[in-house]
């Protein structure tokens, strides 16, 4: 967004190309409020599709509870819009090449950080040598194994690695014909599993659990068997297609402060969650936000250098408030209770039932999210007329 208001960015990324593997995909209220302020949000929309609900099954397909996302008008300003990451990153990529003011530099991976009272800059590894980049500020949004971060605090990242292990899948399948909405949690403590909708040409993202401690070519061998156990219909290969396959860990971690002087850290590089609720996707988006208006407000000189130890603060009591517990929640729901009582025992799904028949509890629910949202213009210290950031 600072592209667009006359602030030139230098991105630098340690790949050749937009990452394809198979990621989030769901962006919830906070992040469409960014991405409509970016300028992208219609693209997205025009690529991607708005979600009709989120569902909760027991392990034959019954329904416990949901979240009904067509309670809110098509043309509600922030009504989730679904795109999968790897997509964003190439509508992202192409708005970025028209601004004058943006350059991005493929396989330019950092390897060294530094500062001083006036500049701070990076190192990095390129096809021609070693590189040194300058500027005002360093953000560090390079991901889970940040270099940025570890720069500034050591190879620690502090946090727990859960005791799961999740295989993410890209697959061609017709959930339609057993009922399925656009995402779908399955409650059970051993077969549970996420399965949800990710582009209108059929495409779903499948999220399944398996024992820890095997090798990639491990868990792909064993997904077949994972999909016949787990996927109404009991499917075998020739009934699917898939596209992508990836194991990863759950993680869930925080930095210990997101500045460093000139250095900055965002999303998952400041914080990491598990998947499930899409918080560290919208969370890391949020978090972006957040920045763009400090840095705004010290464009603009409505802000001091100050209200960037503000958004220290407040995105890590964000991390540590809502987004730590609700995610830890969200992934204990799916296996930690007896989903023949889950309606009547889980207190978010008894809050989704009263939503069933009282409008303004469902849309509170649909939402929620909203508490990623923090509005940094309040800690201005100063106020222009008219201004338009």
């Amino acid at each position: 967004m600072g592209i667009k208001k006359g602030i030139e960015v230098e991105l630098l990324d340690a790949g050749s190309e937009i990452d394809k593997q198979p990621r989030a995909a769901h962006y919830a209220s906070p992040a469409v409020y960014e991405l409509g302020r970016a300028g992208v949000l219609e693209d997205i929309k025009e690529r991607g599709f708005q979600p009709a609900g989120f569902a909760w099954r027991q392990f034959d397909g019954t329904f416990i509870a949901g979240m009904n996302h067509a309670i809110l008008p098509d043309d509600y300003p922030t009504k989730m819009v679904v795109l999968p990451l790897d997509r964003l990153g190439e509508l992202l990529y192409e708005h970025i090449q028209r601004q004058p003011t943006a350059q991005v530099k493929w396989s330019y991976r950092v390897v060294r950080i530094g500062q001083d009272e006036g500049r701070a800059w990076v190192e990095a590894e390129t096809p021609n040598g070693l590189q040194r980049s300058e500027a005002d500020y360093v953000i560090g949004c390079d991901g889970a194994s940040s270099t940025v971060r570890r720069e500034l605090f050591g190879p620690e990242y502090p946090g727990e690695t859960l005791n799961a292990q999740i295989i993410a899948t890209n697959v061609y399948y017709d959930f339609d014909r057993f009922g399925y909405w656009d995402s779908n949690f399955v409650v059970h403590p051993e077969y549970w599993y996420m399965a949800a909708r990710v582009t209108t040409d059929g495409l779903w993202r499948v999220t399944y659990g398996d024992k820890p401690g095997l090798s990639k070519e491990e868990y792909i061998a064993r997904q077949p068997q994972h999909y016949e156990t787990l996927l109404p219909g009991n499917p075998t290969p020739d009934k699917y297609q898939i596209t992508n396959i990836s194991p990863y860990k759950l993680q869930q971690r925080c930095a210990p402060s997101f500045r460093i002087g000139r250095i900055l850290l965002a999303a998952d590089a400041a914080h990491l969650c598990n998947p499930f609720g899409g918080l560290g996707l919208t969370g890391g988006i949020a978090d972006v936000g957040s920045l763009f208006d400090s840095f705004m407000g010290i464009h603009k000189g409505l802000a001091d250098e100050t209200i960037l130890d503000k958004y220290s603060e407040i995105r890590k009591r964000i991390w540590a408030e809502i987004i730590d517990p609700m995610s830890r929640e969200n992934f204990r729901r799916l296996y930690d209770q007896d989903p023949t009582k889950a309606r009547e025992n889980d207190e978010f799904f008894q809050l989704c039932v009263k939503g069933e028949t009282d409008e303004e509890t469902a849309k509170s629910i649909v939402l929620g999210l909203d508490l990623l949202r923090h509005d940094m213009t309040q800690y201005y210290s100063k106020r222009a007329e008219g201004a338009n950031l």
